[in-house]
């Protein structure tokens, strides 16, 4: 007989973090100013981010007693995502009831969207509510089946071990640290645009020198770019041979066929979103807080690589993550980001583990986390 739901709860997080020491790696990429209040302005990208970290954990509760987990992402104002779903979507799942079929989930994810779509709130924080909501759902859905996730969606097929990239270079010495984690048996790199173009193409060419032809470099514009005045610069990226070029232009511009690999993502939550895009993008990059397990899984039947956003995270989005990465053939890595990481595992009864360059796969039923944060 299923189960039913009892209680959705949303759980805004904000701590403080040391902002300097995070600086160039994931959710940390640029200085910020000094302008008053937890909101400052990035000296390098035009928007705000959070000197604190921040993120909103879900807790759904089933009547027999099994507590699903999830995360919507919110870098900034965790208490928005929050409301909606604590006074709209709550209300329309409470008393549902629940098998953990993914035919059910998908129902679900349909129900919350639908519930503000006649007014247009199709994106934005609806859908990172909506996507904690979810993540929490297929934890609960694994419970119920004693597997994990990946399992869930792949059988036998599901990886035990997931590859990562390193997202990032902290540190006045990057090619230090570069270098560092190279020892340790990473071989991809993500480095963040966050001086001039000049400082860009020297630290490529600094790490290649430093690394050597195993190393495979990426590059996270941070929507700095502009077409066509950055065409000779982006042509210099392409003439160092990047994995992928990510976010080179505002979300809500158009983006024109581009001479190396194009990943987006972060800024979209649905296909719908990203339809106009899918034409000159080569690799989607999902956040698990933003789109689900869900909607990834929907991307993932275009059949391009998946390599899942990770960068303000806490254990149920970073495991979400490797869960959709164990079960696709098409993801082929993860992104990681120590600081990130040391800090979700801060917060995890059985803390998630790194095997050199690769992830290990949790191995208890669901997301195979339990969230200790109070």
């Amino acid at each position: 007989m299923a189960a039913r739901i009892e209680r959705v709860e949303a759980i805004p997080v904000s701590v403080a973090r040391d902002r300097e020491a995070a600086r160039g790696t994931a959710g940390s990429p640029t200085e910020l100013g000094a302008r008053a209040g937890k909101y400052q302005w990035s000296k390098t990208v035009a928007t705000v981010y959070s000197d604190r970290l921040e993120t909103t954990l879900v807790k759904v509760t089933l009547d027999n007693g099994l507590i699903g987990w999830g995360e919507s992402q919110a870098p900034v104002a965790p208490r928005v995502s929050a409301v909606i779903i604590e006074d709209i979507l709550a209300g329309v799942l409470t008393g549902e009831a629940f098998d953990g079929s993914r035919q059910r989930v998908e129902e679900l994810w349909d129900r919350m969207y639908q519930t503000m779509r006649v007014r247009g709130q199709t994106g934005g924080f609806m859908l990172d509510a909506i996507s904690g909501i979810d993540l929490a759902l297929w934890d609960l859905a694994g419970k119920l089946a004693g597997l994990p996730v990946c399992q869930l969606i792949a059988g036998d097929r599901a990886a035990s071990r997931v590859p990562a990239y390193l997202s990032g270079l902290a540190g006045d010495d990057r090619v230090a640290f570069a270098k560092q984690h190279f020892d340790a048996g990473f071989r991809v790199y993500k480095i963040f645009f966050d001086a001039g173009h000049d400082a860009l193409l020297q630290l490529l060419d600094d790490l290649r020198a430093a690394l050597g032809p195993e190393a495979r470099l990426a590059v996270d514009a941070l929507w700095r770019l502009y077409w066509p005045a950055d065409r000779d610069f982006i042509d210099q990226l392409a003439k160092r041979k990047l994995e992928w070029l990510e976010a080179p232009f505002m979300p809500d511009l158009d983006h024109p066929p581009l001479p190396l690999p194009l990943a987006l993502g972060e800024s979209y939550r649905t296909l719908r979103e990203l339809q106009p895009l899918l034409a000159v993008t080569s690799i989607l990059q999902p956040d698990l807080g933003r789109s689900g397990i869900t909607e990834t899984l929907r991307w993932a039947e275009l059949g391009k690589p998946i390599i899942p956003h990770v960068s303000i995270a806490m254990g149920p989005q970073i495991a979400a993550a490797l869960h959709v990465c164990a079960a696709l053939p098409n993801a082929p890595l993860c992104e990681y980001n120590p600081t990130v990481f040391t800090f979700a595992n801060q917060h995890l009864r059985q803390p998630l583990v790194m095997s050199g360059a690769e992830y290990l796969m949790p191995e208890g039923p669901g997301l195979g986390i339990d969230v200790t944060f109070a």
